[in-house]
């Protein structure tokens, strides 16, 4: 297994989802993780399932500015700063929508939930990271790559994650941070999975067609994104950065 023993890895959306079994196997690697989010009491129970001394809960939106340094600085008063960052969550903030139904509040609130909230945390994590190196993984999604139905907004917010995992791969370089990033399709195994499965409308209905496309007969569990994260946050990828993993079955968007 991979050794992340003395490591101090924060990982913002940890509480739920794609972030927390991260987090869980980041734990598994043995670095120290705090995970971060906005909901106290989703915070402490994610705490509870982990259930290791070496995990604690920072509360925090990552997609205010103040809040992700006053995160950053509580981290590294207590812990010594990190050298893994993950930013991730906001996934289910939002349902898939065709652009001629989108509101006027949904492009603030989805650029707040699937952009700045990977922003703002990288650059208050920055003066902490220049002094210890590192690695960080930004979280995003494979409709930044594909076209995708219901995925235009999403989509231009993933592929602005994509560029900027590229761009501060080269500006991070001279600090000796790797930066690198996973983009995801349906991932089963969440509760933003749970939700999509279970809305009853025209994007259910297209998830279900889509999981009957994976050409391994089945879409990606958590577990499994999480142990690509974990290839990313550790030594093992040293020769690696500014890449974006698709972590999508073999699953093709073209044609949807």
């Amino acid at each position: 297994m991979t050794s992340l023993e003395g490591k101090v890895a924060l990982v913002t959306g940890g509480t739920a989802g794609i972030g927390f079994e991260i987090a869980r196997s980041l734990l598994a690697a043995g670095a120290t993780v705090v995970i971060n989010g906005r909901n106290e009491v989703r915070g402490l129970a994610a705490l509870k399932v982990l259930d290791c001394e070496r995990a604690f809960f920072e509360i925090g939106d990552g997609a205010v500015a103040d809040e992700a340094r006053a995160v950053l600085h509580r981290v590294n008063a207590a812990h010594g700063g990190p050298n893994i960052l993950v930013v991730s969550g906001g996934a289910g903030d939002s349902a898939p929508a065709l652009f001629s139904e989108l509101t006027d509040d949904a492009f603030s609130s989805v650029y707040a939930g699937q952009f700045l909230n990977r922003v703002f945390p990288i650059k208050a994590a920055l003066p902490f990271m220049k002094v210890l190196g590192g690695s960080i993984v930004i979280v995003g999604t494979d409709a930044g790559r594909h076209s995708t139905v219901g995925e235009a907004l999403h989509g231009s917010l993933g592929a602005a994650k994509i560029m900027l995992t590229k761009t501060l791969a080269r500006e991070f370089s001279r600090w000796n941070i790797r930066v690198n990033g996973l983009a995801l399709t349906i991932t089963s195994g969440t509760d933003a999975f749970d939700q999509a499965m279970h809305r009853q409308d025209w994007a259910t209905d297209l998830f279900k067609k889509a999981l009957q496309k994976f050409p391994q007969g089945r879409p990606p569990q958590a577990e499994e994104v999480a142990r690509v994260a974990l290839f990313l946050a550790s030594d093992s990828s040293a020769q690696v950065t500014g890449q974006t993993i698709s972590v999508n079955g073999g699953l093709s968007f073209a044609g949807w």
